[in-house]
């Protein structure tokens, strides 16, 4: 069986930064993924997905000093659905990543035309993100 999630996105807000009991790091984050297509009439539509980020250990810690809103990373982990019931008894839960690694993808010191880094996708991907990708198998 396989659990692996890949994702690239921008953070929707700064990594929020905690401690474990043991002192272990652990950083959340929100992530936006987007997503175009042409509907029946012709028009673009872009639909953007959310998804909750969990990195710990030393990940965590190059996420907590290096990542903030806006930055374009690569992310691969495996997800994981947690369930608690909340102060009133009511059952909660919510499906989040756990990254077990993590690149950034905007380039240092280059600006493009909006003010943000380039960025170029990690080896492999193409470099249109909306390219499809040659999968060997």
């Amino acid at each position: 069986m396989l659990n692996r999630v890949q994702l690239i996105g921008r953070l929707g807000k700064d990594p929020e930064v905690r401690y474990t009991a043991d002192g272990t790091m652990v950083v959340n984050m929100t992530l936006a993924t987007d997503e175009s297509y042409k509907d029946k009439a012709g028009n673009k539509v872009t639909k953007t997905e959310w998804h909750r980020i969990v990195v710990f250990g030393k990940l965590a810690e190059i996420c907590g000093n290096y990542l903030v809103k806006g930055k374009l990373i690569f992310l691969e982990g495996k997800i994981q659905t947690r369930t608690w019931e909340d102060k009133d008894g009511v059952k909660r839960s919510t499906t989040e990543i756990i990254v077990s690694d993590m690149k950034m993808l905007d380039s240092k010191g280059k600006d493009n035309q909006n003010g943000q880094a380039a960025s170029m996708p990690p080896p492999g991907l193409p470099k249109d993100l909306n390219e499809p990708l040659d999968v060997p198998f």
